[in-house]
This record gives structure tokens, C-alpha cells and sequence, in this order.
């Protein structure tokens, strides 16, 4: 059995695990991935790849800013990537819908969207005239002519994005590589050993030394959290995707349940379903999914669907990204959240800075682990 040693190891090798590392080593620190095999629970080359910002951060502001920082510092951090890794990753042009089949529905979506606005008003950054627009469907068909008969408007953010998420998974395995930094596939973590001021990672393919770690294992954080007193609520949460034939391009813009790939075939999601590490296909969900697509988009009821998966969303306990160090062993960082593409610029950009200097500043204080420890009331 081999052993191994690194400055900072990341146990995951995921968009999150992967974004983080890529932060690290393109700061000067040596970093060692630990990864498991294709059979992991990976929703990296599952999930739906939008960049996204509108309607987050329901009753928690500072995640709606978390969010929004990060959709704004995308581009930059998109153009980076492409010059280290020399991979395209088709960043779409900014602004992103919500389109509703119902006026209620759309009036619901609309008050929501003004509540988080309410709740940020005044915060450094946050827009004066607001987040958002609601969009008739009069106005949507200069974005979107195909639309039915049954559309009965949108809302709209200028920040919503989409990208080829492939890509940029690939992107940032080349980028990581080629800065120095070590992966170690097949190195499922069995055992995490704290010691004096280092942590011993016993694997299925030898053990790994660091002074620092970072747990960015997705739903295995849960398990591995434990081993350095962390306490990381997370559970699985299934989506199932449906997606077709390539196509003439139409969609310039993503709407939260369809986008058009770089390639020309339509994404049409996402499912929302409680029920464990159950990686089965629905074919009930799926004709909600393919319903709704033809209710918005009519042209589309004589397209091929081409293949259809489901994927594992990584949720705590909230909903919201957790992000903290261990208290009782320092160095020990966790770094979990459901939304990996949207927040890939702000863990290599901001997080991984953090991480580096061994200290997790106030921006991410919402997000500790201390949230879900709050006495109860005598």
C-alpha cells in the first residue's frame, strides 16, 4: 500500500471538490484529491448546468448575495479556465427566465422573488430597482417566438447563465493538472485519523497525509464529517432529466426547466424526489417534465428524447451550503452545497483563499455548521 503525503488534501473530486482544489494549487498550495471510481454517487455529470440566481436565498439573505457574487464574478472566472485549460466552455450570454403555464402560479413566483428582494434591499450590492422582472407573454415571444398558447408570462434576472457542465468539469481536471496539482482516482477515504496539527487518510489504495483537508465528499460528507467532529447534515435528493435530439438553435436564453446545449440538444428538467440513494427513472415524472416543455415550447411534441437519467442532488439539512472548520480539529474544513456549477467561481475564488490561510472568514459565518445547533426554547 502506498502512502502519500500533501500540504492540503481534498476528499472529493466532484465540481465543488474539484473548483476548491483548483483555487488551492493555482494559489501556490500543494493539493492532493482523494476521489473515489465511476461508481460514485456523482451529480457533477448529472445536474442541469445552470448558473443560477433567481429565487435563491428564501429567508436567508446572505445566501441570495452568495449567489449573486458569485453568478457576477462567472465570467471572469470562466475566461481563466478557458486560458489554463485551453476547454471552451460555452458560457451563455447573461439573463435567464422562469416561464409559468398559470397566472397564479406566476403571481406566487413573482411575490416570492419580491420577498427576497425585500429582505436584501439596502445590502452592499444588491440593485436599488431590484432583482428582477415580470414579463408578459406578449414581451416573452420577442425573446422566445415559439411559445404557446398556454404561456402566460416569466420572470426574468439578467444574472441567470447556463454552461456545457461537462466542460467544465473537464476544465477543471486539466487546470488542476497542469498547476501541479496531484488526483488520485479510486482513493474511496475509509478512515480520517486526526493527529498533531496533520490528518492521516487511510483509502482503498493507501494512506495520504496533510496538515490541512477539506471535506468536499457531497453526500459522503455526512460520514466523513464525523471523523474530525463535524456534524454535516446531508442527504440525497433525486432529479431525472429528459433530453433530445440535436436540434436547430432556438433557445439564447436558459429557462430554469429547458436548455439548449452548445451541442443542440435540449435539456428538460428537473424533478424534485424525496426517496433516498434510489437512482431509478420514473417514467411518470418524465412525462410531467415532457408535458411541460410542449405546454411552453408546442414545436417540441414531435422531437426525439434521446436518453434520459436521473442524479443524486447533494441537500443539507436547509438546503443552504454549508462551509466551517472543525473546532476540535483544526485544518479540517468542510465544503458542501447543491449547487456546484452556480458556486464553482466563488469556491475556486473565494473559498479556497480562505481555506489557504486556514481561516473561514465572516462572509461565510451564515453557513456554519453552528446553524443547525441552536438550543430549543425552554
Amino acid at each position: 500500500m502506498r502512502s502519500d503525503k500533501a500540504n492540503t488534501v481534498v476528499i472529493g473530486g466532484g465540481l465543488v471538490g474539484m473548483a476548491t482544489a483548483y483555487g488551492l494549487v493555482r494559489d501556490g498550495v500543494d493539493v492532493a484529491v482523494l476521489d473515489e471510481g465511476d461508481l460514485a454517487y456523482r451529480a457533477s455529470r448529472g445536474n442541469f448546468a445552470l448558473i443560477w440566481v433567481q429565487g435563491k436565498g428564501a429567508g436567508l439573505p446572505p445566501y441570495t448575495m452568495w449567489t449573486r457574487q458569485s453568478a457576477t464574478i462567472w465570467p471572469e472566472f470562466a475566461r481563466e479556465l478557458e486560458d489554463v485549460s485551453g476547454v471552451e466552455l460555452h458560457l451563455s450570454q447573461p439573463g435567464g427566465f422562469n416561464i409559468s403555464l398559470d397566472e397564479g402560479a406566476l403571481g406566487r413566483r413573482a411575490a416570492m422573488l419580491q420577498r427576497i428582494d425585500d429582505a436584501c434591499r439596502g445590502l452592499p450590492g444588491f440593485p436599488a430597482e431590484g432583482s428582477f422582472s415580470v414579463i408578459d407573454a406578449n414581451e416573452l415571444r420577442k425573446y422566445f417566438p415559439e411559445i404557446g398558447p398556454e404561456v402566460v408570462g416569466a420572470t426574468f434576472n439578467p444574472l441567470d447563465r447556463h454552461v456545457n457542465s461537462l466542460l467544465l468539469f473537464r476544465a477543471l481536471h486539466i487546470a488542476f493538472k497542469k498547476l501541479g496539482g496531484r488526483y488520485l482516482p479510486n482513493h474511496k477515504t475509509a478512515t480520517i485519523t486526526p493527529g498533531n496539527a496533520s490528518f492521516d487518510i487511510a483509502t482503498e489504495k493507501g494512506s495520504v497525509s496533510a496538515s490541512s483537508l477539506v471535506l468536499a465528499a457531497g453526500i459522503d460528507n455526512g460520514r466523513l464529517g464525523k471523523m474530525v467532529g463535524l456534524n454535516v447534515p446531508v442527504r440525497p435528493q433525486r432529479g431525472q432529466i429528459l433530453v433530445t435530439e440535436k436540434m436547430k438553435p432556438f433557445l439564447r436564453h436558459p429557462i430554469q426547466t429547458l436548455r439548449q446545449t452548445n451541442e443542440g440538444g435540449l435539456q428538460i428538467g428537473d424533478s424534485v424526489e424525496e426517496v433516498g440513494h434510489d437512482l431509478g427513472l420514473r417514467l411518470g415524472v418524465l412525462s410531467v417534465l415532457a408535458r411541460r416543455a410542449v405546454g411552453i415550447f408546442p414545436h417540441l411534441k414531435n422531437v426525439n428524447v434521446v436518453r434520459s437519467w436521473s442524479a443524486l442532488r447533494v441537500m443539507t439539512q436547509d438546503g443552504y451550503p454549508i462551509y466551517d472548520e472543525s473546532r476540535d480539529h483544526p485544518g479540517a474544513f468542510v465544503c458542501t452545497c447543491h449547487s456546484g456549477v452556480t458556486l464553482a467561481a466563488m469556491h475556486a475564488n473565494v473559498v479556497a483563499p480562505m481555506i489557504k490561510l486556514r481561516r473561514l472568514d465572516d462572509a461565510c459565518g451564515a453557513f456554519s455548521t453552528q446553524r443547525f445547533h441552536v438550543p430549543a426554547a425552554a
